[in-house]
């Protein structure tokens, strides 16, 4: 019971102070045809590449992102679109250390994904690129074809609770608890990495329920699991009010962390086996600056929160018009960016001063005296050798900032969805 009310007054006290920040801080404004994303990049710097692929044959109730019901007229040409914008890039010569392909499900068709793969690592030479996926769409054949194109492929699977499947609308569109199991084990091992994507605190979860997601996941020997809680915005609320709110998001989180306490901890919520090399599933958290290409694209470079359009033929329009898909755009103080940087750092585990204040010119203890102080004071970081560490409080602390965080972020996703800025 303390437990249930100290989540719910850190999760009240986290989300005014993120709303606060970021309504002061994240400004939206239209962009002219002039202000093109690609100009901010900088020739000696290494980034990641994201790229969205907005097409799902099921739209899932609890999904915030950026997606369309599937057309395959529309997925080609879309993909013909993106090879595009990915040319385009390709003229700014610059370093692509790893790319992320999130959605949506990326592999929906196969063809079309591969053909874009393929691109990318012969433009690239990138050894490092992601790629998410449901679990109607890793068939062996389908990931057989993946190799030496994918590194990491995540599979969306939320949970192995037959129940909760069913209130999450996923029962009947990608199986039961042992077609999931039958699906995961035919293809484990054929790629490098294989990350199974779990939610927790979801509704009518149990304590049992989510021990037996943790079981199973790492029964299933995948290199990497990561557990998300659930997330709730004004684009998901519909699906969330229908239930009562789970309180149990700090237990949940404390149970994750000793069932999984053999793993090495990538970041707050992302874990793989100690065997393996270090895995960063949150690229926010290892990449102070990243490119976003595809309709709905996010980009953040040289403190401009970037915005690509939501509308896929604007985003056609845009290609080729101005060479570029932006449509909107935030730009942050320098102050508001090192918050951003010391936040999305610090989800990894550490922060190292000496780093960041060659990056900024700063003195970051006098900078951020104020979060420093207050962040030491209620044991949330400790300081050794001039690298700020988490605590187990901290922690947990991170997972609920962030979780707001990308709440948040969904505030900018709405005012795109059924609003197209040309």
């Amino acid at each position: 019971m303390i437990n249930n009310i100290k989540d719910v007054i850190i999760n009240n006290i986290v989300n005014s102070i993120i709303n606060k920040t970021f309504d002061s801080s994240v400004k939206i404004v239209k962009t002219s045809n002039k202000d093109n994303k690609f100009n901010h990049l900088k020739k000696d710097a290494s980034y990641l590449l994201y790229i969205h692929i907005p097409f799902c044959d099921n739209l899932c109730p609890f999904c915030t992102f950026h997606k369309y019901k599937y057309d395959e007229k529309k997925a080609v040409k879309y993909f013909e679109n993106l090879r595009k914008e990915i040319h385009i890039l390709k003229n700014y010569d610059i370093k692509i250390d790893s790319i992320y392909i999130g959605g949506g499900s990326p592999l929906i068709h196969e063809e079309e994904i591969i053909k874009t793969l393929k691109l990318l690592k012969n433009i690239f030479k990138v050894e490092d690129i992601s790629c998410e996926t449901d679990p109607n769409h890793i068939k062996p054949t389908t990931i057989n074809n993946l190799k030496g194109l994918v590194k990491r492929l995540s599979i969306g699977i939320q949970s192995f609770d037959n129940d909760i499947l069913k209130e999450l609308s996923r029962f009947d569109r990608f199986g039961d608890k042992d077609t999931l199991i039958n699906k995961i084990k035919k293809i484990q091992g054929i790629l490098p990495i294989t990350n199974l994507d779990l939610i927790f605190n979801l509704p009518n979860q149990t304590k049992k329920s989510l021990k037996n997601d943790i079981k199973i996941a790492k029964e299933l020997n995948v290199e990497q699991i990561t557990t998300y809680p659930l997330m709730s915005s004004n684009l998901n609320s519909k699906f969330i009010n229908r239930f009562e709110l789970n309180k149990n998001k700090e237990n949940f989180y404390n149970i994750i962390c000793d069932m999984l306490e053999d793993y090495h901890m990538n970041n707050m919520w992302s874990f793989s086996k100690e065997c393996e090399e270090k895995l960063n599933d949150e690229y926010v958290s290892t990449y102070n600056e990243y490119i976003g290409l595809g309709s709905g694209g996010f980009s953040y470079l040289d403190g401009n929160l970037f915005v690509n359009s939501y509308d896929l033929d604007n985003y056609e329009n845009l290609l080729n018009i101005k060479k570029d898909s932006t449509i909107a755009k935030s730009t942050f103080t320098k102050k508001q960016m090192i918050q951003y940087y010391f936040l999305c750092t610090l989800f990894s585990g550490s922060f190292n001063i000496k780093k960041y204040e060659r990056l900024f010119d700063i003195n970051l203890e006098k900078y951020l005296k104020k979060e420093i102080f207050l962040l030491k004071k209620l044991d949330f970081i400790y300081i050794e050798n001039e690298v700020i560490y988490l605590t187990k409080k901290g922690k947990y602390l991170l997972i609920v900032v962030m979780a707001n965080f990308y709440s948040k972020m969904d505030k900018v996703r709405a005012i795109f969805k059924n609003k197209i800025i040309v």
